[in-house]
């Protein structure tokens, strides 16, 4: 080796070792809000995005492009050594880490309803938006106020419940879970006209409106023992902070206050938040050892 060549991988190695590096694992709405967010801010460092999506949908595509940002598609993380600050993923890849953001969502409590694709949903306040176009586009096609129905119990029912009667629709509001989405007649511009249950009654109406309760996506938070909520999710401080020294958790796989955070707060308002203080850590604490 000559001692132009060596001098130049000394160069990359101290590149590596002084540049500050994120790690978000999770790549959904929270995670792509957050990274926009960094890449907006002075951060000179890079950003690694772990994917468990094995396809390549636009919004990650155009998350890809964005500078200092490396996706990598089919590459969940599945274990945080927190002591050396590393994350493994499930085909055993090791991405070293100065400052590491869990992003990794939540999932439905229950099993899918069957027809539940015909119908609106709301899980989080970042639906609230999506919910009020559709509502205003169903009383276009009507020409009338639509007639609601909303399934659901806990907090994202009252949310959805608010959303719809600012809207102007006054839903039926039932706990009891139905078995099945009733589709429209064909030709129809509405996707559902109602449900049924178990017992055979059933309820009719211009839309449905599924808001039930979710949990979160926090096994791999457990991996690094962080702190957990009783009823789950990873607890977070107000600077989306957990309680593992650089690590933080934003969306729906997190909970302030017990409650999940995806009903507290819009992902785009924690992502400036969470990038603030993510920028100021990176600043402030020592770098990890490049592996």
């Amino acid at each position: 080796m000559s001692v132009t060549e060596a001098s130049a991988i000394s160069t990359v190695s101290a590149t590596s070792q002084t540049r500050p590096r994120i790690v978000v694992a999770g790549a959904g709405p929270a995670a792509q809000a957050l990274v926009r967010q960094l890449t907006r801010t002075p951060f000179a460092g890079a950003i690694t995005v772990l994917s468990n999506r094995d396809d390549a949908p636009e919004e990650l595509l155009e998350l890809a492009a964005l500078p200092q940002v490396s996706l990598r598609f089919g590459q969940p993380a599945s274990f945080i050594d927190a002591a050396e600050r590393r994350v493994t993923t499930a085909d055993g890849l090791e991405f070293s880490y100065d400052q590491l953001v869990i992003a990794t969502g939540s999932t439905p409590a229950l099993a899918p309803i069957e027809g539940a694709g015909r119908c609106l949903s709301y899980s989080t306040i970042d639906d609230a938006i999506r919910l009020g176009e559709a509502v205003k586009d169903v009383t276009r096609v009507l020409g009338r106020r639509p007639l609601g129905i909303l399934v659901g119990n806990g907090t994202a029912a009252g949310q959805a419940e608010a959303v719809l009667r600012a809207r102007g629709v006054r839903p039926v509001r039932t706990t009891l879970r139905p078995s099945a989405v009733v589709p429209t007649l064909a030709g129809s511009a509405l996707p559902a006209a109602g449900i049924v249950f178990d017992d055979g009654s059933s309820m009719s109406g211009d839309l449905v409106v599924l808001a039930e309760e979710r949990v979160s996506r926090d096994a791999l938070a457990r991996t690094a023992g962080l702190a957990i909520a009783p009823q789950g999710g990873i607890t977070v401080g107000p600077d989306y902070r957990t309680s593992v020294p650089g690590i933080w958790a934003v969306g729906d796989a997190a909970a302030y206050d017990g409650i999940r955070l995806g009903l507290l707060v819009a992902a785009g308002s924690a992502a400036g938040v969470c990038a603030a203080a993510l920028l100021e850590a990176s600043l402030s604490e020592p770098l990890a050892q490049a592996a």
